[in-house]
């Protein structure tokens, strides 16, 4: 009895811990959300004014 006691103790410790990654893992990704909607508004800000003169990935230069 005693030993099912234990491994009950340790299952429920690991647990609460991989609970506590989870939070800390959700709180990031809520974190980084965040920074990349900045970072998407701030960019559609210079391309409204355009200022952009960044050619990314397939994007056509303005010349062709």
């Amino acid at each position: 009895m005693q030993h099912l006691e234990e491994k009950i103790a340790h299952l429920m410790r690991s647990m609460d811990e991989m609970s506590d990654i989870v939070t800390r893992q959700q709180q990031d990704i809520d974190r980084l959300k965040t920074r990349v909607r900045m970072l998407m508004e701030r960019e559609a800000g210079r391309e409204a004014e355009g200022g952009g003169g960044v050619v990314f990935g397939d994007e056509r230069p303005p010349h062709y």
